[in-house]
């Protein structure tokens, strides 16, 4: 079984109420090969491995996605914000401990589709008004690509609304 076979299994795992024995075992078999893939020197590899840590549900390996966040190649660090946005559906803190690399990739990425990414990552967060401030200043820039403005409006109107009802 390749690594991407293995996540695939894990994601059907992790949906499958009951599973967590079995999932559990499935990120012990799969450890050292997903770190070893994260180290690639293929960023394609890296962008399987950082993607993995989403679908295997390692919050073990959350150190793991910010070297993805960093990393040079845009589709591992694409991947990473991907398994990010998975994570903290349940967990915001996970994108409050990395908001200011997440607010940075939002605003100066130059990947648009990273931008992207990193935008709807940052609505799984608490609302935080420097974020919402600058993603209301993402949205009315220009200059800036217009599905990213639109993205950036969305999720500030959404952690808007999340801060007002609490």
């Amino acid at each position: 079984m390749e690594l991407a076979e293995a996540a695939a299994r894990a994601e059907e795992l992790a949906r499958t109420p009951g599973s967590e024995r079995e999932l559990a075992t499935l990120r012990a078999q799969w450890d050292d090969e997903l770190e070893a893939a994260a180290r690639s020197a293929d960023y394609r590899i890296r962008g399987q491995a950082f993607r993995a840590v989403g679908q295997f549900r390692f919050r073990q390996k959350l150190e793991l996605l910010r070297r993805g966040l960093e990393d040079e190649s845009a589709a591992a660090r694409g991947s990473a914000l991907i398994a990010l946005t998975t994570l903290s559906s349940d967990h915001p803190g996970d994108v409050n401990t990395y908001r200011p690399l997440l607010n940075e990739l939002a605003m100066r990425d130059p990947n648009a589709a990273v931008r992207r990414l990193a935008i709807a990552c940052l609505r799984n967060g608490t609302p935080d008004r420097g974020t919402i401030q600058l993603l209301e200043g993402i949205a009315q820039d220009d200059e800036t690509d217009r599905d990213v403005r639109d993205a950036a409006r969305a999720v500030a109107a959404s952690l808007l609304k999340k801060s007002r009802t609490k």
